[in-house]
This record gives structure tokens, sequence and C-alpha cells, in this order.
């Protein structure tokens, strides 16, 4: 279970989160939705630890992340998995390699052992045969994967999701979320995303959160944000740029 409480976070005088709540079942797929600028990257990296709050707390499985010491911190973290936006791979490193990057940095599996871990890793996201090709080589879908599979390389009980689909066609992007789908269902992990793609939100979610200056605006189903009454959520969730929301 991931509980935010009364999350607050400033750079300078810029006030990014102010007061956040938001809870995540295990088990659970929640997505954070929100425009550029509203607090989400940053959100995110409270939950895993990259960022502590001003004020507030981060809970993970009974830990409070933000009164860790920095050994108690990076084993919290080997809770987590992350799908980084536009998959972040390593240029110098081949597929098999990327995917393996933290068992060589937090186990003592051999090379070969690490290799087999990433084909069968591979596998699982639907990629076969490609361990020695260069990220160079691959296509951006083909890129999303190999990062999901060295998210899930650790076994994480948890992996987070950085705008899964940017970047991506239309189709590419539709095979990714079916990914994040069948990869919950087969790990059980709790997953946590954010986007601004509402075709994604939809899909991928149990419950879908708003964010908007920095607070939580709406908590919900698909159906019921679909539904919502709350104006700044209606404009946001269809689109319109008639309505609270002024564009930058």
């Amino acid at each position: 279970m991931i509980e935010v409480s009364d999350l607050h976070k400033s750079f300078g005088r810029q006030q990014v989160l102010r007061g956040v709540n938001l809870t995540v079942e295990q088990g659970e797929s929640m997505t954070v939705i929100g425009g550029s600028g509203s607090g989400k990257s940053v959100l995110l990296k409270h939950i895993i630890g990259l960022l502590f709050p001003d004020k507030g707390t981060v809970v993970v499985d009974g830990l409070k992340l933000n009164g860790l010491d920095q050994h108690g911190l990076n084993e919290a973290r080997k809770k987590f998995g992350m799908l980084f936006q536009m998959a972040a791979l390593f240029d110098s490193l081949s597929v098999w390699e990327n995917v393996g990057f933290s068992l060589k940095q937090h186990t003592k599996l051999s090379a070969k052992e690490i290799r087999a871990v990433a084909t069968e890793k591979l596998a699982l996201v639907g990629l076969k045969g490609i361990e020695d090709k260069m990220p160079a080589e691959l296509s951006g879908g083909m890129k999303k994967r190999v990062g999901l599979a060295r998210a899930i390389a650790i076994n994480p009980a948890i992996i987070l999701y950085d705008e899964p689909t940017t970047g991506l066609d239309p189709i590419s992007a539709d095979a990714i979320n079916d990914l994040i789908i069948d990869l919950r269902k087969k790990l059980g992990v709790t997953s946590v995303a954010i986007t601004h793609d509402m075709h994604s939100a939809y899909k991928i979610s149990d419950r879908i959160a708003m964010l908007y200056k920095g607070q939580i605006l709406e908590v919900g189903t698909p159906d019921q944000i679909r539904q919502t009454a709350d104006p700044i959520v209606r404009q946001f969730i269809t689109g319109s740029a008639v309505g609270p929301i002024t564009a930058d």
C-alpha cells in the first residue's frame, strides 16, 4: 500500500505540491492525470524516494520514506520498478545489459545468470531474440518494452509508469496499455502511472486521480471520472479549450 499524506513541495518560490493526499491499495492500478506542470512527475519522485517533502509523508508498505536513512531508503527502492518516459535506455549497453542493469548493481548473479533473467523478462513483454541488439536498432515501441522488461527484472512489488505512451503511435501506445494490464495480472503488482493520455488512463486504471495546481481534485473509477461534475476535471478529460483551465 502507498499512502501519501498532506504532501507539500516547493522549489524556491514555486509551490508544486500543495497538500496532496492519495492512497493506492496493494494490487491496485492507479493513474494520476493532469496537465504539464501540475506536479505529476514531482509526486512520482516522492513515491519512489527521489525527492523528499517540505511537509507531509509518503508511506510504502508501512515504511515512512522520509524517515529512512540511506541504507533503508535503498532497500525500500528495491520494491519498485520504473518505466521511464521515452524508456531511458543506456545507449552504450545491449538490450540484455539494459534489462539486467539493476541485477548487476544489486545482486551477485553472474553475467550468464543475468542474461538468462533478461531473456525471461523480455519474453514476458513479447520480445524474443533481441538480447544482443543495441537501443539504436529498436523502434520506439520496442524501446518501451525493453524498458518495461528492465522495470520487472528485480521482481518488484510496485511498478511506476512515467507517461508510458508518450512518443508512440496509437497502435504501439495501445499495445503498451495491454502489456501494463497483462503484467499486472501475471505478476500481481501495484501500478502507479502518470499521464495526460486519457485513452490510456481509462484502459489501465482501477482508479484515476486528477492533480491540478498541486492538489488532488477528484479520485474515482474510470466511469466516475467520465461522469464528473467538476468543471476542471471535465474540461481536462474532454480536452476542451473552453473552461477554467487556461493554456500556457
